[in-house]
């Protein structure tokens, strides 16, 4: 085994022998960045009493990771396409580190905010990369395998990134939850390396940038509207935000219909599978996650578990993920795309509107049925969806391509904890004044609203209090139990009515059944034997997962040969593929 991995895959005779050691590399990677936000969701007790932190700069804690994150990816994803991929991966993982060292060295909110902008340029950098280098040196027979490998280590992120920081919390600060990333970027940059080839698109001039300055400035501002809006007001800087992103909506659309070379085909949008599948992936994390956001506070303030038992109650979920994604391929090669991604996101809806149910006097086996849902929703659809959307990219815009997937994932997550987190925080708001009213200050009474931690903190002041004691302290537990029970299920109901609507707007997006389209073909040399030391790729499912068939080298579309790679194919409605590339 050579110590650098150094022959580009796209000049391989055949699929890269050692691809599945590469996939190992670009599933660490991924686990990292979606484990550094699920992490926070056990550290944010232990960091918010530690630094102070007030209810506005712990959303900007959590928010300041997700801008430029969501923002980033599709320029970034562009950069990796024209220079090199696997170098967009090494120099992602290289921020990110400098990002979790800072933050492990933190000692105010200003710092800690920082240190998370700084992880999300990483992770949006990390991201779009992952995905094209898969694309890039699995063969069509193997990538949905590969696609569904990597969906499910998603999942598993989401468990582990609390069950680790559990762990963690046990003996340490919540600043060992940052450091844990370093060793494991580190490890990944190495085995990069080694085991992941070069990549990059041929032939590729100068990039689109006015586009990619417009897409910045779109997402951005739509990001921080949806942050700033529901949690702080909807005042001039929410609203201005808003504005400036339908306008740079409308800017970025524009310019690229008329560019020549965009840095995205927004005609792409035409496609009902590609758009459909956009939407889905969408419309399905913004549930999730917003689900996830609201279901663990329960466990961790109402139910009292700890850090590391409240990562552990969240296995199950990993685990249906991963039933899911084994499920996936079969079926959908038997029943097509629409089915299956139809089936994960009713049974999402169906996990969510269970927790309806919820009340002060739920235990964690009420939650476990809506997490075992949840987790086989998100394996059995997710890779379907990343499939089609990778499928309508050339090899010159893999890059692109992964961006407009993640970027649809964590604007989906995004919505999902401002919009239903905004919900929650307005439901226990009015439920625990009512209940409290005329029975504490105000001023206290305001604190003990503004979230149920508050609320916990308040009751233990009243009990060392001369004027309260013990009872009164439990009382004012119970009322906040109570009325976050509620707004739990309050909640739940609106987001099952938006995950409901968002599965009948896919429906009528997606299409019945897939025009074959032409397809590039791939080399005809044969694919040598698995080699000894390849892992062994049970995650997984038979080819075919998206009902599309395509090649290395292919797009959606667009029919070319290996020989051809810088030519240009007619697709059948005329538009000139070949030319739809980042120059």
């Amino acid at each position: 085994m050579p110590l650098i991995a150094s022959t580009p895959v796209d000049q391989m005779a055949g699929p890269y022998r050692r691809r599945w050691w590469a996939l190992l590399v670009l599933c660490l990677s991924l686990l990292i960045v979606v484990m550094a936000n699920t992490s926070l969701i056990v550290a944010a007790p232990d960091m918010t009493t530690d630094l102070g932190l007030t209810s506005s700069q712990l959303q900007w804690v959590i928010d300041g990771y997700t801008v430029p994150y969501a923002a980033l990816m599709l320029v970034l994803g562009a950069l990796g396409d024209k220079y090199s991929r696997r170098g967009a991966l090494i120099l992602g993982l290289v921020i990110f580190g400098v990002g979790s060292v800072l933050g492990s060295l933190s000692g105010t909110a200003t710092d800690v905010i920082v240190s998370r902008a700084v992880m999300g340029v990483g992770a949006a950098t990390i991201m779009p990369a992952t995905l094209s280098l898969l694309v890039a040196s699995f063969p069509r027979r193997e990538r949905a395998r590969a696609i569904t490998a990597w969906t499910a280590t998603s999942g598993l992120a989401i468990a582990l990134g609390p069950l680790t920081a559990g762990w963690l919390l046990e003996d340490h600060a919540w600043g060992s939850t940052f450091l844990v990333n370093v060793p494991i970027a580190a490890l990944a940059i190495i085995a990069a390396l080694v085991l992941v080839p070069p990549s990059r698109a041929a032939g590729m001039g100068r990039l689109d940038l006015l586009g990619g300055l417009l897409s910045v400035i779109t997402v951005g501002s739509l990001v921080y509207g949806i942050i700033e809006g529901p949690h702080f007001g909807w005042g001039a800087t929410a609203i201005g935000a808003m504005v400036l992103a339908g306008l740079g909506l409308v800017a970025f659309i524009a310019w690229e219909l008329r560019h020549p070379h965009p840095i995205l085909n927004v005609r792409k949008f035409r496609d009902r599978l590609f758009s459909g599948s956009v939407l889905a992936v969408m419309m399905f994390f913004l549930g999730a996650f917003g689900t996830i956001y609201y279901a663990t506070q329960h466990i961790q303030f109402v139910l009292g578990y700890g850090p590391l038992a409240t990562g552990v109650r969240l296995l199950p979920l990993a685990g249906a993920v991963f039933v899911g994604a084994a499920l996936t391929g079969p079926v959908t090669r038997k029943l097509g795309i629409k089915p299956v991604v139809l089936t994960g996101m009713a049974l999402g809806t169906v996990a969510i509107f269970l927790l309806t149910r919820v009340d002060a006097g739920a235990t964690y086996t009420d939650f476990l049925p809506s997490f075992a849902l949840l987790g086989l929703a998100i394996g059995l659809s997710t890779a379907p969806c990343t499939d089609a959307v990778m499928a309508a990219f050339p090899e010159s815009e893999l890059g692109v391509g992964g961006g407009i997937n993640d970027t649809a994932i964590e604007l989906g997550g995004s919505l999902g904890i401002a919009v239903l987190g905004s919900v929650l925080a307005t439901s226990y708001k009015d439920e625990l004044g009512t209940q409290l009213a005329g029975h504490l200050p105000s001023t206290t009474l305001d604190t003990a609203k503004e979230s149920i931690g508050g609320a916990l903190a308040v009751a233990q002041q009243v009990a060392q209090s001369p004027l309260g004691g013990p009872e009164q302290a439990q009382a004012l537990v119970a009322a906040a139990n109570d009325a976050f029970a509620q707004a739990v299920a309050h909640t739940s109901l609106i987001g099952g009515i938006v995950l409901a609507a968002g599965t009948v707007l896919v429906a009528l997006i997606l299409p019945t059944r897939r025009p074959t389209p032409p397809t590039r073909t791939e080399p005809a040399t044969a694919a040598p034997a698995p080699s000894a030391s390849t892992p062994s790729a049970a995650v997984g499912t038979p080819a075919g997962a998206a009902g599309t068939a395509r090649t290395p080298s292919s797009a959606a579309g667009t029919a070319r040969t290996p020989s051809s790679a810088a030519g240009t194919a007619r697709t059948p409605s005329g538009v000139d593929q070949g030319q739809m590339h980042v120059v």
